[in-house]
């Protein structure tokens, strides 16, 4: 095929998505089904209780593509449901009272909604599709006026919007999306170090400002993108160093059941700033740092201690009773890298996580040193 027939037929082909695992097709298509099923089936249950008709609109099909294929699209955000339905409901009502001709009024429906919806920050594509069911719905949808608005929008949304709130969290997938929060922090005005390199923030605005489209990804994750693409890029061009050539051997570890002031007193003996916990298989199952005990303990007569606020905190994540041990402040689960691991994985790491230390581990999960930035530091100047 000549290669501007190729071009020309490339327009019209799937475009390059970035890679999803099966893992992750079958959690989508699971939650849809999750999410219709318990939308029309309360839907159903409550027409049956109240004269309300229909259970289920075809539009809520597309939206739950979106809540559930793609929950962090700034499209498929609670508001972006709710407000674009809502006002899509409104628009298609009050154009179908106002034009006679239905093809005219879902025109006008549709390019309305879209418009408002732009306007209000509430664009969801799945929308339009409820603009144009209120004005060719027909006699049942018009029967119902601005009570369609009502039910089954609102209340079609509601109950989708519910399940997505549950099953995404429950799946492990954050809903709706926050934007991250900044690791690494000071609360200075430094940014954290992965904010150091390449472009800034600013730079980023202005350039989607000059684009002027609308994209379907959150800024933040666009930025979270770059920022890796660029520590990626640093990872393949340097650092190839193993992490156990580096690494410090003779590592100082505790035990989830120590007390925190037998932590606290080895903290100071060996003025290290870090303690991994280990099981009694010396498997890595946390660390202990510095600023752990600072954030998470109290001190009563000069010894740490477990206070109300970090009390409360354990309990709402279901965590055993406290009793004053490491385990009840220690950071759990713990990012770490192996013997192998090349020294540019450890930089992606610090310069991510805000970390200022990382155990190596062997293929058991077993301890076999720890790596600080004063290590990576060294060697970076050794390799240049």
């Amino acid at each position: 095929m000549p290669s501007t027939t190729r071009s020309r037929a490339a327009r019209f082909m799937p475009w390059p998505a970035s890679p999803v695992s099966p893992k992750e097709r079958l959690r989508s298509a699971a939650g849809a089904l999750f999410g219709l099923l318990v939308t029309g089936l309360l839907g159903a249950l409550l027409s049956v209780t109240f004269p309300l008709s229909p259970a289920l609109v075809a539009p809520m099909g597309a939206s739950a593509v979106l809540l559930f294929a793609v929950p962090s699209s700034p499209l498929a955000q609670p508001w972006s449901l709710i407000g674009g339905n809502l006002v899509a409901a409104f628009v298609g009502v009050t154009v179908a009272k106002l034009v006679a001709d239905p093809m005219l009024a879902a025109a006008l429906a549709g390019a309305a909604a879209i418009g408002l919806m732009m306007s209000l920050r509430c664009l969801h594509p799945p929308s339009g599709a409820i603009a144009l069911t209120a004005v060719l719905g027909g006699p049942a949808i018009h029967a119902l006026g601005y009570g369609f608005l009502l039910w089954p929008v609102l209340g079609n949304s509601l109950l989708l919007l519910a399940a997505a709130l549950l099953f995404n969290n429950l799946t492990g997938r954050r809903y709706p999306h926050l934007a991250a929060p900044t690791l690494g922090s000071h609360q200075t005005k430094d940014p954290p170090p992965a904010a150091r390199i390449g472009f800034a923030a600013e730079d980023l605005d202005a350039v989607l400002k000059d684009y002027d489209r609308v994209l379907d990804i959150q800024r933040d994750e666009l930025v979270t993108i770059l920022k890796r693409t660029e520590l990626r890029s640093f990872q393949r061009r340097s650092g190839q160093t193993p992490c156990g050539q580096i690494m410090s051997r003779d590592v100082i570890a505790i035990a989830p059941d120590a007390s925190l002031s037998e932590a606290h007193a080895l903290l100071r003996a060996h003025h290290i700033k870090a303690l991994p916990v280990t099981d009694d298989h010396a498997r890595v199952i946390g660390i202990l740092t510095q600023t752990d005990i600072l954030d998470r303990a109290d001190w009563t007569r000069g010894r740490p201690t477990i206070g109300l606020r970090r009390r409360y905190q354990l309990a709402v994540s279901g965590a055993t009773a406290p009793n004053g041990t490491v385990k009840d402040i220690m950071t759990s689960p713990v990012r770490s890298v192996s013997p192998e691991s090349s020294l540019s994985e450890a930089i992606l790491l610090f310069a991510e996580g805000g970390l200022h230390h990382l155990p190596v581990t062997d293929p058991q999960n077993r301890l076999a040193g720890i790596l600080s930035q004063s290590d990576v530091l060294v060697a970076m100047l050794a390799e240049g």
